[in-house]
């Protein structure tokens, strides 16, 4: 058995080779301009709880995935923003309600969030850091409880899906299209 182990270890395809230069800049202009939104944005508000919170450290990691590799199953907008409003909700409810150990809390939000996001068929590695994020966030996220899902996850997806739906579609590459599917 470990020996099985060790042999999967090793991998056996190789590299997949550079992206051209085309589609590595588009990728550079929807990530530039969806973080720049979310971060201006904040700014603009007079919504305070908007104001210091609406940009995200796991939307960072959907930015690469939504812009980067908008063909993905993670990248669609069913996982994308199901996968960020699932995970939210999975790790307010944890921190709100579980008097444990932090490093539990998180362990518990993470892979909590990992079933509901297969079982939803809601997918996005970047959902498990917001999970996270809810649970070792700063007492403003904790006292913002429920809200937290509201503002900045599901509004911060929304921005950043928008613009992925135009950049992404910008193109003149019939294969650079977004998404392949909704639901």
């Amino acid at each position: 058995m470990i020996k099985v182990v060790f042999s999967r270890m090793r991998g056996g395809d190789i590299c997949p080779p550079r992206q051209r230069t085309s589609k590595v800049m588009w990728s550079w202009l929807g990530a530039f301009i969806g973080m720049y939104l979310i971060a201006i944005l904040s700014r603009l508000t007079d919504i305070d709880i908007l104001k210091s919170m609406f940009l995200v450290g796991s939307f960072g990691a959907s930015a690469v995935l939504i812009y980067g590799a908008p063909q993905a199953d993670f990248s669609q907008p069913r996982n994308f923003v199901g996968g960020h409003i699932l995970s939210a909700f999975i790790g307010v409810t944890i921190q709100k309600y579980l008097t444990l150990d932090i490093a539990l809390l998180g362990a518990l939000a993470v892979s909590v969030s990992i079933v509901v996001m297969h079982y939803t068929r809601t997918l996005h590695p970047p959902g498990g850091a917001t999970a996270l994020i809810a649970v070792i966030g700063s007492s403003e996220i904790h006292s913002n409880g429920y809200l937290f899902v509201v503002s900045p996850v599901a509004l911060g997806s929304l921005i950043l899906l928008a613009n992925a739906l135009i950049v992404n579609n910008l193109s003149r590459n019939p294969l650079r299209h977004y998404p392949r599917y909704w639901l």
